[in-house]
């Protein structure tokens, strides 16, 4: 080079020798829905090099460099309610791997199938904010944008009610039954008295 500079050139000017070596031997992502927020999961996996690296929303939370046996498993924590979570690596054919990944000891599908029987979640629009607010039917837990809500439960004419706050906003989860046995209790999210349709994760 003429000009006396030793920088190297890449052909994409938006283009760094680390971001080029972080995310080379990246192989799989999954969005995971808890209670506490969605969780990006990555794994990279070295064929070459044995490497494996996980992150969960960006953070690196196993690392390992020269691993001879490239089938496996990784194990790890995703969550504030520190939910286990693991990565099972599989031979296919040849060089070929499988990535799939468990929670709590069930497939990511079966998981989330079991999830939309024990949770509803809605998502709403406040003072230029959004929330996600989960309820978990099985222990009453009220979530808000990945914290545990202070709840205060109340007995009504025709269910329940489940009281808490969103900045200055009053919110309740009423609980009542379809009148159908196979249905069971029906939850509705009202805000300042008006209904949020509830979303399917």
């Amino acid at each position: 080079m003429a000009s006396g500079d030793d920088s190297p050139i890449f052909e994409d000017d938006e283009s760094t020798p680390c971001s080029l070596e972080k995310m080379t031997d990246l192989v799989a992502v999954w969005d995971v829905a808890l209670s506490d927020g969605v969780h990006k999961i990555e794994f990279e996996h070295g064929t070459t090099s044995g490497k494996r690296v996980v992150y969960v929303d960006g953070k690196e939370e196993i690392r390992k460099e020269w691993m001879f046996k490239l089938v496996g498993k990784e194990t790890f924590c995703v969550g504030a309610a520190k939910t286990k979570a693991t990565i099972n690596i599989d031979a296919v054919s040849g060089f070929a791997y499988e990535y799939t990944l468990e929670i709590n000891g069930k497939s990511l599908k079966k998981y989330m199938e079991n999830r939309s029987k024990t949770t509803n979640t809605w998502v709403l629009h406040l003072d230029g904010e959004d929330f996600r607010v989960v309820l978990e039917k099985d222990t009453m837990d009220v979530w808000c944008n990945g914290k545990r809500m202070e709840t205060a439960g109340e007995f009504v004419d025709d269910g329940t009610e489940t009281h808490f706050s969103v900045g200055n906003h009053d919110c309740y989860i009423k609980a009542v039954s379809s009148g159908k046995r196979r249905e069971g209790i029906i939850h509705s999210l009202i805000v300042d008295n008006r209904e949020i349709p509830e979303i399917l994760e």
